[in-house]
């Protein structure tokens, strides 16, 4: 039997510039949003755009390159794995986030 992977292929644009944040220990860690649009037809016949936005955190040396070339408006290839943690708001309130986190990413230019 096979066994099963938790990876997550995306290419997408940058809809921020990355926020960076420096850890204890010199390790950085960056956080982005990335948007992939897809097309569909609906029942009419009409194309149909619909875009979707992934947060994404990386660390360390992919972190690092990601502070040093990654923009609002870049096209990314990245690969990673789907993460979900929980958190409490200011409020008490539990929150719930999914992200990925990165592995590898490939700046392929600016978006058109």
């Amino acid at each position: 039997m096979n066994a099963m992977k938790n990876r997550v292929q995306l290419i997408g644009n940058v809809g921020n510039d990355p926020e960076i944040k420096n850890l204890d220990g010199g390790r950085k860690v960056a956080h982005l949003n990335i948007a992939t649009n897809d097309s569909y037809k609906n029942d009419k016949g009409e194309r149909v755009e619909q875009t979707e936005w992934h947060r994404v955190v990386a660390w360390g040396k992919t972190a690092e390159i990601i502070e040093k070339f990654v923009t609002k408006g870049n096209q990314l290839a990245l690969e990673g794995k789907l993460t979900n943690r929980s958190y409490d708001d200011k409020n008490g309130e539990k929150r719930y986030i999914t992200e990925v986190v990165v592995s590898e990413v490939m700046l392929l230019g600016k978006s058109a």
